[in-house]
Order: structure tokens, then sequence, then C-alpha cells
């Protein structure tokens, strides 16, 4: 099936309220020109070279996530046109992007992402460390970077009521911080949460923004 159908297709199943980031990691240009032209806004890459390459032949209405691992050494080469950056798990890292977005006169959305899987592999903060960045006069005294929701990764797993407890405790995870932390922020609204094979679940259980790649574009390339 074409990229255009595949959209249509997964698009048809969304909530009016939940967002598709389209994953466009290892794809060629084409693909990613080929979803554009049928009409998907936004693109989620987990590399910044990568980015780095798609980004200025691509049209300038696109909307950038960056969804992958980031460093802070990579953060400048990103940070004129990003719009959100889904994986930040320390204090260092949001200190960078601010810095960045302080130099390009930008206010930069990121999201605060957590560990909820039984993998050891996946980054990630615990809610107490989240607590004490989010309490901290140093976190208060950045200007340029908006927490606007928090991201998380489940299990790779076939045990759905496993994938489903971990896609609950992000969500208990994000309605604690908003009480105590994001009460009056209308920009405190996102769960990023749920990927091809779990994106549904993960509706059900509170996401308003899922990361899907290979049901749009097939099968990674990673040779």
């Amino acid at each position: 099936m074409s990229i255009k159908t595949n959209l249509q297709q997964i698009k048809d199943t969304l909530p009016q309220e939940v967002t598709l980031v389209a994953v466009s990691k290892t794809k060629p240009i084409e693909d990613l020109q080929e979803a554009y032209d049928a009409g998907q806004r936004i693109f989620g890459e987990n590399k910044v070279q990568e980015l780095r390459e798609k980004q200025p032949v691509l049209p300038k209405d696109i909307e950038w996530h960056m969804i992958g691992h980031m460093q802070t050494n990579k953060v400048k080469y990103i940070a004129p046109y990003i719009s959100l950056i889904h994986g930040v798990e320390s204090f260092k890292l949001l200190e960078e992007i601010n810095k960045q977005a302080q130099k390009n006169n930008r206010i930069i959305n990121v999201l605060l992402q957590f560990h909820i899987a039984i993998e050891s592999t996946k980054f990630g903060l615990q809610i107490d460390e989240a607590r004490d960045i989010l309490k901290s006069d140093e976190f208060q005294a950045l200007e340029n970077i908006e927490v606007v929701g928090v991201m998380g990764m489940a299990s790779f797993v076939d045990n759905e009521s496993q994938i489903r407890q971990e896609f609950q405790s992000l969500k208990q995870i994000f309605d604690s911080l908003k009480f105590e932390f994001f009460e009056n922020s209308s920009s405190f609204n996102t769960i990023s949460m749920g990927m091809s094979g779990d994106y549904q679940l993960a509706i059900e259980e509170g996401s308003t923004m899922v990361r899907v790649g290979s049901s749009i574009f097939g099968a990674r390339n990673y040779a």
C-alpha cells in the first residue's frame, strides 16, 4: 500500500485530540515528500545528522520533532528550527536547550522523558528526579524552554497487560506533574506514548501524541 493510503488509514483511527508524528528515520526524502503531499506536516527523526540533511530540502512549514536520545553537544544544530524535543531526561540537557534557544531568540518546547519500561536500555527520568528538577531555582531561571508534557516508551514485549500498565504509569506521572507544577499551564498538555505496534493501546490509556513510522513508511532501512 502507498504511504498516502497508510497515512489515511491511521488518521481515520485517531481521535481528533491525538497528534500523529510520522517517524521518518532512515527514510529517503521522496518518502517524506510523499507523506507531506498527502497532508502530513509533523515528522519525527531520532538522529540529528539525518535531521540536518532533510530539513533544508523539504518544505519549510514542516514541524520537526527530535524523538531520539539527544546529546547536549548536538542541540546547537537543530535549535534554529526544531519544534519539539521529546527525549529530555536531565537538567544538563534542559540547560543546553535553553542556552541554544536563547542564542536563536526562540522558546523551544520539550517533553520530559520517563523510564516506564522493564528494559534497562531505555532512557528516562524517575518521577522524583523530575520533581527535584522542576522545584529547583535553576530550572525556574530557564526562560527559553517550555515543558509541554511527558514522553515514554513501553517495553518491547508481546504482553499487552504489561504495556498497558506502563502506559498507565506515564499517564499517572503526567497527572501528578500537572497537579503539582503545571496546574495553571494550558501548554502542559502532551503525553507522547505509543508507536506503530501499540499506539491504539496508548490512546486508550490517555496518549495525546503517537509516534508512528513503519505503519506509514514500511519497514526501516538500517543498511
